[in-house]
């Protein structure tokens, strides 16, 4: 990229507001077919967590309170706001979902949302340990 490309790009960040982190945040996978924001690293992020009863607890109430009503109560798919299109990703339960998401993964994809199939982004509603817990809830869902 020459100097007038990266002083388009410069500028295409300064108008989105986007800075330091949040820059970061969006490099990497940005652009894939799929939507995701993930960086580089997500793969071998690991939760802070350790996770036991009460963590998998809080996990399930975060999800039952903000992801059932697409994902279901199961994580199937199958709520009541599901986009049916969608319904293959927003399935939970496949086991060979934990192989392509591991924590890290799964930490992001909750933070940072995607527009298409649309997954809002809960970095502005939930903590980071709030996350964490529910990214410990899914993983339990993963049919063996």
């Amino acid at each position: 990229m020459g100097s007038r490309g990266i002083m388009i790009v410069a500028a295409c960040v300064l108008a989105s507001g986007l800075t330091g982190f949040a820059v970061a945040e969006r490099q990497g996978r940005q652009g894939t077919p799929s939507g995701w924001i993930l960086p580089d690293a997500a793969e071998e992020k690991q939760s802070p967590l350790t996770v036991d009863e009460q963590v998998l607890a809080a996990g399930r109430a975060v999800f039952k309170e903000k992801c059932a009503k697409c994902h279901g109560p199961g994580g199937l798919g199958d709520g009541p706001d599901a986009d049916p299109d969608a319904r293959p990703d927003m399935d939970l339960t496949n086991p060979r979902r934990a192989d392509r998401n591991p924590d890290g993964v799964v930490f992001y994809k909750v933070w940072n949302g995607r527009r298409r199939p649309k997954m809002p982004a809960f970095s502005e509603e939930l903590t980071e340990q709030q996350v964490w817990t529910v990214v410990a809830y899914v993983q339990t869902l993963r049919r063996k």
